[in-house]
């Protein structure tokens, strides 16, 4: 199968209907209030070709923020005013915290939204890397940018299903590791969709 059919074949997928997700999935327990606000954000999954396949780019979020330091992320983040549509948010992030051009990112399609336990609403974007590029992780808020294969984080059979204690009780998520890479909550989550698409 060449690079072309891969493509074809993942935007099949994309154009498939499917349910939205959330970091609730796996707890049923957890009643989420219907009047609840959430902001909107969106995240870029980019892939990138190889001589053995496409890889897809992630971040390693700075040590040194806030919200989520250390995690494993897609590049993304919130919508800014400035924003006409959550493409071009997800487009603009890759950029500020990469360093990939918008022009070197042709879209593939886009997966139904993921809800967050920071109260977000986020969309992500698949797109295809068509011209190399060098880079950069923005100061202060990523540590490091490495890539993952597609099929390793479009496996089923690579995902775990864990738990953690938040607010008092067990909140089970999906993880899948990739070597040092521990890859869990709303980015796993995101790849398991984007993996049940696939398979």
């Amino acid at each position: 199968m060449t690079a072309k059919d891969d493509l074809a074949r993942i935007a099949a997928a994309l154009r498939r209907p499917g349910p939205p997700s959330s970091d609730y999935d796996l707890n049923a327990d957890i009643q989420l209030p219907p009047t609840r606000k959430l902001r909107h954000a969106a995240v870029l999954v980019p892939l990138i070709e190889t001589g053995s396949g496409f890889q897809i780019l992630l971040t390693k979020r700075s040590h040194a923020l806030k919200m989520h330091p250390g995690q494993i992320a897609f590049p993304g983040g919130k919508q800014d005013p400035t924003d006409p549509t959550l493409t071009a948010t997800a487009l603009r992030e890759a950029r500020e915290e990469t360093g990939l051009p918008e022009t070197h990112v042709d879209l593939i399609g886009e997966m139904p939204p993921h809800e967050t336990v920071t109260g977000f609403t986020v969309t992500p974007i698949i797109g295809h890397v068509t011209a190399p590029f060098d880079p950069i992780p923005e100061p202060g808020e990523v540590d490091e940018i490495f890539r993952v294969p597609l099929t390793h984080a479009t496996d089923p059979a690579n995902f775990r299903i864990e738990a953690r204690q938040w607010q008092g009780k067990p909140r089970h998520f999906y993880t899948v590791p990739y070597g040092p890479y521990y890859i869990w909550g709303a980015t796993a989550r995101i790849l398991r969709a984007l993996a049940e698409r696939l398979s």
